[in-house]
């Protein structure tokens, strides 16, 4: 399913405080939160998030990964199955394991916003280069650098991978990839925020100069946001993890957030709450003080 439309759901409303409402589900980043740096999950996490399914609280993982990097955590994804991917271009369930992915909700990113997109921010940051990630098929342009570690299906100018006749030109536009090579990563975020206006989504999740742009409104918060009102889940009774700016509306969105100890400023700031860093098991920390604490 393809959903265009901006959604204005994700604002947090603090109607009750939020240690009175009992959690239902934990929404939790992967790189830099719940993963430890060389991308294994614990023995303790894998209890943790083990406990709180069988507990009644669902766990959700939100990432910016694509689908086709979920293999790390594919076996965690207990009974429904689902991940928010691509900062909320996907909703994806992971029942058939790497390769078999199927996606329940995709909320991508217009064409026509893309290549606006791409030359705005040239001529407001010159030297930037771009990869193109869709569905299925990951594209970039030849001064791309490999960040990735995957072969691009395609290497040809950004308005190229994104014209009607590109490679891939049926499968939907998840997201953009924007790296500058030598501009000050938070300074780069600020500076495409105010080229692209709402024509797109700007964030960040990379130590580098690397941007993600996306459909307008598009968000973890905001497809976060979706899945939980499919559920009758309210934002107050949603726990939520992360580390980067990429995390900070679905920290801000949810009734108890944690930044984690390695986390970036701004979600320090936007965060209710803190934890200990990625590689001390900070999210299996909060969960199992959580499920102790619960009546």
């Amino acid at each position: 399913m393809r959903e265009n439309g901006r959604v204005t759901s994700a604002t947090r409303q603090p109607e009750t405080p939020a240690a009175a409402v009992p959690p239902r589900l934990i929404a939790t980043d992967l790189d830099g939160t719940l993963l430890r740096d060389d991308k294994s999950v614990s023995p303790r996490t894998v209890a943790a998030l083990a406990a709180a399914e069988e507990a009644g609280i669902e766990v959700f993982f939100v990432t910016g990964r694509p689908a086709r990097w979920m293999d790390v955590v594919s076996d965690h994804v207990h009974g429904h199955g689902l991940a928010i991917c691509g900062n909320g271009a996907a909703v994806v369930d992971l029942h058939g394991g790497p390769g078999a992915h199927r996606f329940v909700k995709v909320r991508e990113l217009a064409r026509d916003n893309a290549i606006d997109a791409v030359g705005l921010l040239r001529d407001a940051a010159p030297g930037t280069v771009y990869a193109v990630e869709q569905t299925y098929g990951f594209y970039q342009e030849p001064d791309y650098p490999k960040l990735h570690m995957e072969i691009p299906d395609e290497l040809a100018p950004a308005e190229d991978l994104l014209a009607p006749d590109a490679p891939g030109a049926d499968e939907p536009v998840l997201k953009i990839l924007a790296y500058h090579p030598t501009l000050d990563p938070d300074g780069f975020l600020t500076t495409a925020r105010l080229a692209l206006g709402d024509r797109a989504n700007v964030t960040r999740s990379s130590p580098s100069a690397l941007l993600e742009i996306s459909g307008p409104g598009v968000s973890k918060a905001s497809t976060l946001a979706l899945c939980c009102a499919e559920r009758g889940i309210s934002h107050e009774e949603v726990v939520a993890f992360g580390d980067m700016p990429n995390d900070v509306e679905m920290l801000t969105w949810a009734g108890q957030s944690y930044a984690m100890g390695n986390a970036h400023p701004d979600v320090i700031a936007a965060a209710s709450g803190r934890t200990v860093a990625n590689n001390e098991d900070g999210v299996a920390v909060v969960i199992e003080r959580m499920l102790a604490e619960r009546p």
